[in-house]
């Protein structure tokens, strides 16, 4: 059986590189604290078991063809710059400690699953790293090895995204508001600059 922490690390891997979930998890734990941060961590985990699941039964297939990736690039493209520009309006209201009661747990859930299911960064890595792993470098993997295996991947993630969401949150009570304030100007950038890719990349599928 291959070795677990192989895929912990390949989970780490994954999850360590900054990309738009993790620039938006960030934004949260700073703004929000620790416990809203790891929910939105928890709703983009729920959407990588999702496409864990679509790979497993072949259903990924169909979300590899080049009408569903347009619509994928699209609604990520709208999404993150939606995000970044709401984020950036609101950046005045920074400050340390600041946690807004108005903003729901299932919403911050909801947040992080939609965000992770239509960033087309990761149905590429599903299809592509996820996918074979199904299939075995060198021999077959068995159903049990791969449950244990698929474990390991998000026991990777889940670390990396508790990781973040700790110091994000620790940040806001030790760093200065112009600081935070910087923090989550880079982050809401980043966020737009991501939809703007995601947008040329419809723009390309569809011409």
């Amino acid at each position: 059986m291959h070795s677990f922490f192989t895929y912990v690390f390949l989970g780490i891997s994954l999850a360590a590189p900054i990309g738009p979930v993790k620039a938006t998890l960030i934004n949260t734990g700073i703004n929000k604290g620790f416990f809203r941060a790891w929910i939105f961590s928890l709703g983009a985990l729920s959407s990588d078991i999702l496409y864990m699941l679509l790979v497993y039964f072949g259903i990924a297939k169909f979300i590899d063809s080049p009408f569903m990736q347009t619509l994928l690039w699209s609604f990520g493209c709208f999404v993150l710059i939606y995000t970044g520009i709401e984020n950036l309006l609101a950046l005045h209201k920074t400050k340390a400690k600041t946690m807004t009661k108005t903003n729901r747990i299932r919403h911050t859930y909801i947040a992080g699953l939609f965000m992770a299911f239509l960033n087309p960064l990761t149905v590429l890595f599903w299809l592509g790293i996820y996918g074979s792993l199904l299939v075995g470098s060198s021999e077959p993997l068995a159903g049990y090895e791969i449950f244990i295996c698929s474990g390991a991947i998000l026991l990777g993630i889940m670390m990396v995204d508790l990781t973040m969401s700790l110091l994000s949150s620790s940040a806001s009570k030790v760093l200065s508001n112009n600081i935070l304030t910087g923090i989550s100007m880079i982050s809401s950038l980043s966020m737009i600059c991501f939809g703007v890719y995601f947008g040329v990349q419809a723009y390309h599928s569809l011409f």
